[in-house]
């Protein structure tokens, strides 16, 4: 289906002008002559983006986007203003605009915030809708995203759930394999049953056999009754062992027994005991490495890996990002009773290029701290403590005297009361200096073409 865009500008020509354009991109337009117009259409008429101009005879359109964000709050509204000052755009952000352009509009910069904003639209629909259609049952509530690696993993998922199977999660620390392991217990015939989780890499070698299989009275120092371990009280569900990798070669032993005769033995104990449980594993090392290197058993490596399920790290996965930051926005924001609506712009961005070594732990992390020290409605990239972002750009040239360095880190307050040509210039330069003068990157990282970062350069005298 065609987007639906709503452009709004008391300018016939202007206004003629972007239905003409939008038009030709293949977009839905309906066109209005003023705030009042635009926000009885848009009560009539759900559209995927509002265009919105900001001098208007009767209703100006701040007031109109704030109708309108009253009315549907999740429309992406962009402002146009021949005005050019920090002050309107902030006041725009602040009033829940996605973004703002300036008069005379560069049709790349247009075209490209444009599919930004319906692609953020595209992206929240398709995640509900996903987790919709996976259910309760599949864990689809817990586990947040779109991108192709992680639709991946869905039916991954779908498929191995409703099995027999013993599964081997992978992936690095801080993806979400527990959260996987907790899909596949719900996803089963077993969901009714228990789901228990061990850590293994938190017990000693004697604890964790004793937790897991449980001891008799008196088999060591301290044991005055009996204990049920793990196994037992996973019985008609599943288990999930963490950090299998950590296990000790004697606790291997132990385990590959039962996953073969589906019995165990409590310590100090001299017969077995069946038990019927569902076998979840995962480690964020390489198995088949501790293997050949001896630390692993090999027969129990092949026990463990009938499936393997791989978690995909958050660098691949980047255009989840925005969705899992908002989820955790929303849900750090009512933990500690604040009204915070969402990023910037600029916050996003620092988001975007992270390379999130912790993965979406360190994500939730630095959400949280963000909800924590914001002040406004609007989480700033100031909140935002991205050591990692910082450290991506160590081998970049060192910014010139006086200026700001990372646009990402722009000192806002020494821009305060600039033309928006001259920030726009400021921000430039130092992408530029950041890419150490490559500009297929810089235009990359400023989200336009090389061909409009030349353009802009050229008018700037900067070329």
């Amino acid at each position: 289906m065609l987007a639906s865009i709503l452009v709004v500008d008391d300018d016939n020509g202007h206004l003629s002008m972007l239905r003409t354009v939008l038009s030709g991109w293949g977009y839905g337009v309906a066109g209005a002559g003023d705030g009042a117009e635009a926000v009885a259409m848009v009560r009539e008429k759900p559209f995927d983006a509002v265009l919105l101009d900001v001098r208007m005879a009767g209703m100006g359109g701040m007031e109109a986007l704030a109708r309108i964000k009253e009315y549907n709050p999740a429309v992406p509204v962009l402002i146009m203003t021949a005005y050019s000052s920090v002050e309107t755009a902030v006041s725009a952000l602040k009033s829940g605009a996605y973004d703002y352009l300036t008069k005379p509009l560069d049709l790349d910069v247009l075209r490209l915030t444009l599919e930004r904003a319906l692609d953020h639209v595209r992206l929240a629909r398709e995640n509900v809708s996903l987790r919709q259609k996976l259910g309760p049952g599949a864990g689809g509530p817990q586990i947040i995203g779109t991108s192709p690696a992680i639709r991946e993993l869905f039916s991954m998922i779908a498929m191995v759930a409703p099995t027999e199977a013993t599964v081997l999660v992978t992936g690095e620390s801080g993806t979400g394999k527990e959260l996987v392991a907790k899909a596949l217990h719900s996803g089963s015939p077993r969901a009714s049953g228990p789901l228990v989780a061990v850590n293994c890499a938190a017990l000693t070698e004697t604890l964790l056999e004793s937790e897991l299989f449980g001891h008799e009275k008196g088999a060591f120092t301290g044991a005055d009754r009996r204990r049920e371990g793990r196994f037992m009280a996973a019985n008609k569900g599943s288990i999930f062992l963490d950090e299998i990798g950590e296990v000790a070669p004697a606790i291997q032993a132990k385990l590959l027994r039962v996953i073969q005769e589906r019995e165990i033995e409590r310590v100090g104990g001299d017969r077995p005991i069946g038990v019927d449980v569902r076998i979840l594993a995962a480690t964020n090392r390489d198995l088949k490495k501790e293997v050949e290197a001896g630390r692993f058993r090999e027969d129990l490596y092949y026990r463990l890996n009938v499936v393997t399920l791989t978690v995909p790290p958050l660098r691949d996965r980047e255009q989840d990002i925005p969705l899992l930051a908002q989820h955790f926005l929303t849900r750090f924001a009512e933990k500690n009773r604040k009204r915070i609506k969402g990023f910037t712009p600029a916050a996003m961005d620092q988001l975007l290029r992270c390379p999130w070594p912790g993965n979406v732990r360190e994500l939730e992390n630095a959400v949280e701290r963000a909800v924590i020290l914001s002040v406004g409605e609007y989480v700033t990239e100031r909140e935002l403590p991205l050591v990692g972002l910082r450290e991506t750009t160590a081998g970049f040239a060192a910014p010139a005297p006086g200026t700001s360095g990372m646009p990402g880190q722009t000192d806002l307050a020494g821009l305060t009361g600039m033309p928006l040509d001259d920030v726009e210039r400021e921000v430039i330069l130092a992408t530029l200096r950041d890419t150490g003068g490559n500009k297929s990157e810089a235009a990359r990282v400023l989200g336009i073409t090389r061909a409009t970062l030349h353009k802009k350069l050229k008018k700037y005298g900067e070329e």
